[in-house]
């Protein structure tokens, strides 16, 4: 077996973790639930069902995670690496800064294009290049055919308007 797969025997404290973090988001769905109003008229279903239904899912799997806790059959994780998650944080952060300066197009080009580095993508220009064209199609199906509109630049109003 490789070093870093082999099981060990012990309780996990990122089970529980991770457990106590999905019984709270359940909690909250069912808090959410219960002041929805429930008038699931001839069917019987309402608004306050899918949330009930997510939330119980979220509970069950609590739960299993706390088994697999308990019994230590968790994997020891691999170590991480930082640089891929400093890409991709520097890509979002980006695009939030330069979202209502350079448009939509530019900054999600940006975005898509650290993101694939982080991946392992290499060279980044022709990962910002692909961005790029996916970006644009993008552009215009939200805003030429669903007509929503997706914040624009220099680059936008000279394709879309232009």
């Amino acid at each position: 077996m490789r070093q870093g797969s082999s099981p060990e025997r012990r309780p996990r404290g990122a089970a529980f973790v991770i457990a106590a973090g999905l019984t709270g988001l359940a909690v909250m769905l069912l808090v959410d639930a219960a002041g929805l109003r429930q008038d699931g008229g001839y069917a019987g279903v309402g608004p306050a069902d899918v949330p009930r239904i997510v939330a119980y899912g979220l509970l069950v799997l609590a739960g299993l995670t706390v088994l697999v806790g308990v019994k230590g059959d968790l994997p020891r994780p691999p170590r991480q690496a930082p640089a891929p998650v400093l890409w991709i944080l520097g890509g979002l952060g980006l695009q939030l800064v330069l979202l209502h300066v350079v448009g939509f197009v530019l900054s999600g080009a940006l975005l898509f294009g650290m993101t694939a580095r982080a991946f392992g993508q290499r060279p980044l220009w022709k990962n910002v290049a692909v961005g790029l064209v996916l970006a644009l199609v993008i552009y215009g199906i939200f805003d030429r055919l669903l007509r929503l509109n997706l914040p624009g630049g220099p680059l936008e109003m000279l394709i879309f308007r232009g």
